[in-house]
C-alpha cells in the first residue's frame, strides 16, 4: 500500500501521466469539435492509429519530428474529409461510417506497416520529443517536474484545450459551429451553409485526433 502511495505522490508519475495523456487530449478536442457541429465521429480510434503510424513512418523515413506531426495531421484530415463526405454530404449513418473508418484506418495502417517493413518483428525505435525545461517554473518543487518539464507536444496539447475553448465560445466561427449542432435551421436562415461548416469542423477535428 505504501508503494502505491509513493507512486501517487511522485512528481515523475504525474509527469508521465500528462505526457502519455497528450494524444488523448488532442483526440478529445477533435471529437469535441465534431460533436459541437452535430456530427458523431466514431472513427476516432482508427484515425488515431492511422495518424500515429503515418507520423512514425515520416520520422523513420528521415523527416523531422514536427514533419511527422504535420503528416499525422494531414492523414487525419483526409479521413475526416472521407467521414464528412459520406455522412454530411451524402447523409449516410454516422455510426456505420465511423466504425467503417476505424476498421479501414487500423487495417490499412497494419498492412502498410507489414508492407514497408516485412522482415521486422518489432517497430524500429525513433528518437521522441525531449522534455523542455521552462526557466524558473521547472525548478518549483513537485509542479516543476510534473507540469513544467514536459515535451513540446504536451505543452501544445495544453494550448489546444485553451484554444479550442476560446474559439468555440468567443469567436463567430465557434458560434457558427455550435449553432449548426444545436439549431441548423437558424444557421440556414442566416444564409450560412450548414454542410460547409460541418465538413470543416469534421476535417479540423479529425486532424487533431490524428496528432
Amino acid at each position: 500500500m505504501s508503494e502505491i502511495v509513493d507512486i501517487l505522490i511522485s512528481a515523475s508519475f504525474w509527469a508521465a501521466v500528462l505526457r502519455i495523456a497528450s494524444p488523448l487530449i488532442f483526440a478529445t478536442m477533435g471529437e469535441l469539435i465534431c460533436e459541437r457541429a452535430g456530427v458523431l465521429n466514431l472513427g476516432i480510434e482508427g484515425i488515431m492509429v492511422a495518424g500515429a503510424f503515418a507520423g512514425w513512418m515520416a520520422v523513420y523515413a528521415g523527416l523531422g519530428l514536427w514533419w511527422g506531426v504535420a503528416v499525422a495531421l494531414l492523414v487525419g484530415m483526409a479521413f475526416g474529409l472521407l467521414h464528412a463526405g459520406l455522412t454530411v454530404v451524402f447523409g449516410l449513418s454516422q455510426h456505420v461510417v465511423g466504425l467503417g473508418i476505424t476498421l479501414l484506418a487500423t487495417s490499412s495502417s497494419y498492412y502498410a506497416y507489414r508492407l514497408s517493413l516485412p522482415e521486422v518483428t518489432s517497430p524500429p525505435r525513433i528518437e521522441p520529443f525531449q522534455p523542455l525545461q521552462i526557466p524558473v517554473l521547472s525548478d518549483l518543487p513537485f509542479l516543476g517536474q510534473a507540469l513544467f518539464s514536459q515535451t513540446a507536444l504536451t505543452y501544445l496539447a495544453f494550448f489546444t484545450v485553451v484554444a479550442v475553448a476560446l474559439i468555440l465560445t468567443r469567436t463567430p466561427l465557434g458560434l457558427a459551429v455550435r449553432a449548426v449542432g444545436e439549431n441548423p435551421s437558424a444557421v440556414e436562415a442566416q444564409g450560412l451553409s450548414v454542410t460547409a461548416i460541418r465538413v470543416g469542423a469534421v476535417v479540423a477535428g479529425s486532424g487533431l485526433m490524428a496528432v
